[in-house]
């Protein structure tokens, strides 16, 4: 019973402790900007476009204008994803990013 009642005392007194700010905070200086030619361009950058079409709901990704993923979530069932992989306006369709890579894992010989 002392223990159990030692160990509350102990984690009021942590608690308490954690509440009181230390002195002479200050704040985190702003990160410098990045080197030159390192900047981001937002072309670049992937933009996604949800749009509701019937009862599925697409997400379209496109860089810089091409549209080169949607994932179309259905209402029941598990979303899944049209790809153009060689960026001709084809699109296959592929059930996760899991590309089924399975390593055998058999036990051949034990000591």
């Amino acid at each position: 019973m002392r223990t159990l009642v030692l160990a509350a005392l102990l984690a009021l007194a942590c608690a308490a402790s954690a509440q009181t700010k230390p002195p002479n905070l200050q704040p985190v200086p702003e990160p410098p900007p990045p080197p030159p030619g390192m900047e981001l361009d937002p072309a670049l950058e992937p933009q996604v476009t949800i749009v509701k079409r019937g009862i599925d709901t697409v997400e379209e990704y496109r860089i810089a204008g091409k549209l080169y993923m949607m994932k179309v979530i259905p209402p029941t069932g598990k979303p899944y994803y049209l790809i153009d992989h060689r960026g001709d306006g084809t699109f296959t369709r592929q059930e996760s990013f899991d590309f089924g890579l399975r390593v055998p894992m058999w036990v051949i010989h034990t000591f």
